[in-house]
């Protein structure tokens, strides 16, 4: 009977051990499988190169050229988080209808009209925005504000009268040059004002006659005669030093003010911008054409705005012909340079070769902030 007992007992004790062996080996593994899944997971961005990252920040996709398409990115995720997501980015440019421009006597405007000012050595290089998908996404960076507005938005249009004010007067303030006025000796007679406007060129007179609509018995009003016996010559004959003081004064009242911006704007500005949105072009390309309508004037001789445009279409489709917008605006350029070549009062081509070719060549379709450029061989910059 004892040994019964004892036989029962024993065998007893031997599963308890076991029991106790098998709960301490659960809970051992358990343990290590939770400490496992307390570990943060991983997001790989693919491009053509592996990055990880950490799995609760969202990937910036960019480094996109203006018509082509980046590379996809895939994130891929543990299947615990169920995400899969792509990234695709295009860019599509919408043409507007042709608008037919006003068209103008031409008026060329001179190669430098002033001292220059003080050289800005603080200039900082134009980024050179094409893509490089070989190159890791930073996911701890911001892009750059941009802005795909055309440049009938203030501000993009304020910045157009910066650069063509640095061609035009050698400085960015464009508002100090309603009273600029002098013979430059370029056969045009009297060139002044924010844009240029000459007396050989009809756009003086034009600008005076406003100005005497918008405010009668102005200062200048008692010059129209003699502006219309001048215009199309280099004459001075009834303006003089006169002409050049009384212009100085007006300067001051924002009637004058007003009309020369709104000569700039029929006859310049809102001609060339139009033209350019038929065109499908963006803010740069609209810049450009501006540019040129100031200095060669709304006509369509060879030299001429007109005659620029229509060389550069011979050359390359525009994009609302289904051509490539910077192909397209190399081509502009070309032909803009060559017709500033055909006279001597602008062989120095500065304001095509460093200024609106770099912009170009730096992808800033859109005309972007900020910009850097030379003119003349002095330097600007636009932050």
């Amino acid at each position: 009977m004892r040994y019964t007992v004892y036989s029962m007992t024993k065998r007893h004790a031997f599963s308890v051990v076991l029991l106790f062996s098998i709960v301490v080996l659960a809970v051992t593994i358990g343990v290590a499988i939770a400490a496992q899944q307390e570990e943060a997971p991983t997001v790989a961005v693919s491009t053509n190169e592996e990055v990880l990252v950490n799995a609760y920040e969202i990937p910036y996709v960019d480094g996109m050229v203006e018509g082509e398409m980046v590379n996809s990115a895939v994130l891929v995720v543990p299947e615990m988080m169920n995400v899969n997501a792509t990234a695709d980015v295009q860019t599509n440019t919408a043409a507007a209808q042709p608008t037919t421009a006003k068209q103008a006597t031409k008026k060329a405007v001179p190669v430098k009209k002033k001292t220059p000012v003080k050289k800005n050595t603080n200039v900082t290089k134009p980024t050179n925005t094409s893509a490089n998908t070989n190159t890791a996404v930073n996911t701890n960076s911001a892009p750059a504000p941009t802005s795909t507005a055309d440049l009938f938005d203030a501000a993009k249009k304020e910045i157009t009268m910066q650069l063509v004010s640095s061609a035009e007067n050698s400085t960015l303030n464009w508002k100090a040059q309603y009273g600029y006025i002098e013979d430059i000796g370029d056969s045009r007679g009297y060139t002044g004002g924010i844009i240029g406007f000459t007396s050989g060129t009809h756009d003086m007179l034009q600008m005076v006659q406003y100005y005497a609509q918008i405010a009668p018995g102005n200062i200048l009003q008692k010059y129209i005669p003699a502006l219309q016996q001048v215009d199309g010559s280099s004459s001075h004959s009834g303006l003089g030093t006169a002409y050049v003081n009384d212009w100085k004064t007006a300067a001051a009242d924002p009637k004058f003010q007003e009309a020369q911006n709104h000569e700039r704007d029929v006859v310049y500005f809102n001609p060339a911008v139009n033209q350019a949105k038929a065109d499908g072009l963006r803010a740069l390309g609209q810049f450009i054409y501006y540019d040129a309508m100031v200095m060669h004037g709304p006509g369509n001789d060879s030299v001429s705005f007109g005659g620029i445009r229509a060389t550069a279409l011979k050359k390359a489709k525009s994009p609302a012909q289904g051509g490539n917008e910077t192909t397209y605006l190399h081509a502009f350029l070309d032909a803009r340079k060559a017709a500033m070549l055909t006279e001597a009062a602008h062989d120095d081509t500065s304001r095509v070769d460093t200024a609106q070719r770099v912009f170009l060549n730096a992808g800033n379709l859109d005309l972007n902030t900020p910009l850097s450029w030379k003119t003349y061989g002095d330097s600007y910059t636009i932050k």
